[in-house]
């Protein structure tokens, strides 16, 4: 696999770091799969909460944001107690979907350990369907996006 992809301007990303934990591994001290979904989700959630977005408050207006697409390409392993960088960029927001690209790596940067697409919806969770007009409230909260 590639290690080059195209490189949104460093600005733009939202860095979020993370420490490998012993349960973070499995019995060989490498970071198991699952784990780096986790991260992305953790990167995520803390942007959102940097930019003024309250995930929880969301779920309290009845607005959830499911992930609907998840594409991920794992390049390097990351061990037990190395350190990396989540770096999280959301694409402008526009109608129901936010798109999110993700890079992992070291913090010299000179290490890419995985690279992933997530998209998430927008969906009524009263009645679990896409919400495709929002209420003042959700509104004001995504305006922020």
């Amino acid at each position: 696999m590639s290690e080059k992809q195209p490189k949104i301007s460093s600005e733009n990303w939202f860095s979020y770091p993370i420490i490998v934990q012993p349960n973070h591994t499995d019995y060989s001290g490498v970071v198991w799969h699952g784990n780096y979904i986790a991260w992305l989700e953790e990167a995520r959630v803390e942007y959102l909460r940097s930019v003024g977005v309250n995930f929880a408050d969301l779920v309290a207006l009845g607005c959830d944001l499911p992930v609907v697409e998840l594409d991920i390409s794992y390049h390097k392993s990351i061990k037990m107690g190395e350190k990396a960088m989540v770096k999280a960029y959301l694409h402008p927001f526009s109608g129901i979907k936010l798109n999110w690209d993700y890079r992992i790596e070291s913090l010299d940067e000179e290490r890419l350990f995985v690279t992933a697409k997530v998209i998430l919806v927008t969906v009524d969770r009263n009645k679990g369907k896409i919400m495709r007009k929002f209420s003042p409230e959700v509104k004001h909260i995504l305006d922020k996006l």
